[in-house]
Formats: C-alpha cells, structure tokens, sequence
C-alpha cells in the first residue's frame, strides 16, 4: 500500500506533560468494541482515556490518550499521558486515508495542514491548498516545523512504525501526536472500528458508530452472499517490485477478505499477517495456475498486457496472464487507499465480482479494472 508517513507536528498549548497522576479514576465504563484489539476506550466522569496497545511489543502500551471536553474545566486530577481537548477543531494530517476519513465526516474545514501533498488523491484538499487555507507541510519524513507551528493546531494524525526511532524535531514541542495504529489490526472490520475512536476525538461519536455500523452491516451480509455462491476462483495478489513478490499472508486483512470472498488463495493457511517477501519464482512454483491476478499500480494511463509483461519477462508463465484474467488497480484513477481502509465492505465487493464472475450481473468493480 502507499507509503504511510510517520512525522506530524502539533502546536498547541496541549501536551502529555501537564495535569498527571499514576492512578486513575475507578468505575469508568469502557466503550464496547466488536473487532478492535489495539484500542481500549473508557469514560470516566469529565474525561475519557484511550489506550493503544503497541503492536510490536506484547504486553506493552504504544500510547495512552486523556480526552478532555474543551467546554469543561481541566479537572484537577487525570491518569498519565498525552491531554487532548475535544472536539479538536484544527488538524494537521500527514496521511491521506485519514484526510479522506474527516472528509467523510464532513470536517474537511477541520484539516489546516497536510504533508506528502502529492500521495494525497482527494480534490478537495488540493483546491483548499491552492486557496491557502490548508498548508502544504513538505515532506512527511521532515515537515516544515515553521509552516506547521504558524498554523497552530490542536492536533496531528500520523501513522507509527516499528524501530521508527520516535519523531524528532515533533516530539521536542511538548505537544500531542496522535498515533493512528489502526493499519496494525489484524482484521479488515477491527481496522475500519478504529473510526469510532477518532469520530470521538473530532467531537461526532454518533456519526462516527454509525458509519461504521453500516459497514460491518454490509461487509457481513456481502461475506454471507459469498458463502452461498460456493467455492470462487483461485487468487495471485499483486506483483514484483523489484526482485521481490510481496504476498499478503494468510493472516493479513487481504488474505482475510479473499477467504471471506470465497477466494482460494495459495497463501491461505499462512500464519503471518504482514506480507512474505518471496522470489518469482516461488510464487510461480505456488501460485502460477492460479485463475486470476489482482494487482495493484500507479500510472497516469491503464496499464496493458504487453505494458505489464515489460516489466518481467516470466509473467507470460502465470495462467491468468495467459488466458487474460488479470485485473489491474491503478492507485492514481482510484480512491483505493483513501477508502478501503474504513470501507472494507466496498473493496470484499471488488473481490467477490471477481472470484466469482457470475455475480457481476448487477454490480460494478470500484477499484479494479479487467486489462484490455
């Protein structure tokens, strides 16, 4: 997937230094989550506390967030970590998913910042860049910390990554990061869930639990279709980068969604949830009768065949190269990364259309097109 960018700055009279204590309240009551396992939300009476645990290391925490209503009195006594005042009314975002999440909510005014312009594929963010109401920051692996502290705001979402060594210069102005870890969780519908938390630091809760209750609705009832429709076509996901094929795993959320759209993926009963780095020719060892091939691009135009076979020579070996049954996700014609996150239910669509052909009577692909 599109780079995921790690720096963000905040500046704010906010930070994870003022207003601490080592116990917190007792008898919070914490917000039920049907699928996330990263997050753990509990109100208390004035504040709430979320809790990120850190995904890299059992048993540890990534971070831990003491939500205050901006309309009440800072209360004298809250647990340790990072305050933040809600709702945040001034964001600066370093990632596009997260930029198209606000805009979902209809608080695309909210967003005074963004980094990494470029990777960013919503039109409305660039039209507010060029109007000047929302700052370009430069590169997400070293913004400019002067434009950002100009700005002024309340908050920014950022994504963490393993042995990222912390985030510098950011980290120095004492003031909140939100580490949005949601990419981490292990199932498509436990990812989507994280909505709820950041619907509760933009001040929407309701709005927030209920788009997120329409898609496990639909993500559930187009997994349930499948089941009926029996066994689909087999799966190669994606293709080369260099000398590697990155395949998703079988615990990965994409090897999940080809399982819940009925898919029969090689990789299937694989335990690990990131990605195997593997040569070609062990994915053509494994995977090269397979029925169909799903990748994804990034092009100013569709690709081709004879396009894709100039990029590696061996492709012309996959059966579904040879009986062209491959399908092509052009990154740059497509809100694939903006969307698929929090709307799984949208691309398990797309998966299930192809798997199963037959389905396709009534539906239309939103991300994936068949090579012409």
């Amino acid at each position: 997937m599109r780079n995921i960018y790690l720096i963000g700055i905040l500046f704010v009279w906010l930070s994870s230094c003022g207003n601490k204590m080592t116990h917190p309240q007792e008898g919070g009551d914490t917000l039920s989550l049907k699928y996330a396992t990263l997050l753990n939300i509990v109100d208390y009476d004035g504040y709430s506390v979320a809790t990120i645990s850190n995904p890299w290391r059992e048993g540890k925490i990534l971070h831990t967030y003491v939500l205050v209503p901006r309309e009440s009195e800072m209360p004298e006594h809250l647990p340790s970590g990072t305050i933040i005042r809600t709702p945040i009314q001034r964001a600066t975002v370093f990632t596009t998913v997260h930029c198209s999440l606000l805009t979902t909510f209809g608080l695309g005014e909210r967003i005074v910042g963004v980094a990494d312009l470029k990777y960013i594929k919503i039109p409305y963010i660039h039209e507010q860049v060029k109007n000047g109401r929302i700052a370009d920051c430069g590169n997400g692996l070293s913004p400019t910390v002067e434009k950002i502290m100009d700005i002024k705001p309340d908050a920014i979402m950022l994504s963490p990554f393993e042995n990222s060594g912390g985030y510098g210069k950011v980290e120095e102005l004492g003031i909140p990061l939100i580490e949005c870890a949601e990419y981490m969780e292990v199932s498509p519908l436990a990812r989507a869930e994280w909505m709820r938390f950041y619907g509760l630091l933009f001040g929407v809760p309701e709005k927030a639990d209920s788009l997120f209750n329409e898609v496990d609705h639909q993500y559930l009832t187009l997994k349930s279709e499948a089941k009926q429709m029996g066994k689909g076509r087999s799966v190669i996901i994606d293709k080369m980068v260099g000398s590697v094929w990155y395949v998703p795993g079988g615990r990965s959320t994409i090897g999940q969604m080809l399982k819940d759209a009925g898919g029969q993926y090689p990789w299937a009963e694989d335990e690990h949830s990131g990605s195997l780095s593997l040569p070609f020719e062990s994915v053509l060892e494994r995977a090269g009768d397979a029925d169909v091939w799903m990748y994804r691009y990034s092009s100013d135009h569709l690709m081709n065949y004879a396009e894709l076979l100039s990029e590696h020579r061996g492709y012309n070996q996959l059966t579904a190269f040879k009986q062209h049954h491959v399908f092509g996700c052009n990154v740059e014609h497509s809100l694939f990364y903006e969307e698929a996150p929090f709307r799984p239910d949208y691309l398990l669509s797309d998966f299930i259309q192809i798997v199963h052909p037959e389905s396709r009577d009534s539906l239309s692909l939103r991300y994936y097109q068949q090579l012409q």
